[in-house]
């Protein structure tokens, strides 16, 4: 039996770090934003270092990324509240523990998340 609670408090807790993270990258763009408004800089040619449109892509990146893993924790927390949390959405085989440790929000099994079926 699948102790439900337990995942709950890590989807929580996984949650809430990621609603840090994003909080911080938004601040991080924006700032970075507004130096380079304020900057009259040719980063685009600077040899000591990477450019600023590079450091923008890579916080943009990590952004959408850490708005999927949201969307997945929050989907994750939508099936405990509907009772169908830990059984494969496609067919509805229940996912081993071992495999929601390691991945909380995972809605397949390990078969399905594979592609083998």
């Amino acid at each position: 039996m699948i102790d439900v609670e337990r995942f709950q408090r890590l989807l929580e807790e996984e949650r809430d770090r990621k609603l840090e993270l994003l909080k911080a990258l938004r601040s991080d763009i924006s700032s970075v934003n507004l130096a380079r408004q304020d900057s009259n800089v040719d980063d685009e040619h600077d040899p000591e270092g990477s450019t600023i449109a590079f450091e923008l892509s890579q916080a943009s990146a990590l952004l959408d990324q850490s708005r999927g893993g949201l969307e997945q924790i929050n989907a994750a927390l939508q099936r405990i509240a509907a009772g169908s949390y830990g059984r494969c959405e496609v067919c509805s085989v229940t996912i081993p523990e071992g495999r929601l440790e390691a991945r909380p929000w995972t809605p397949f099994c390990v078969d399905h998340a594979s592609g083998k079926s």
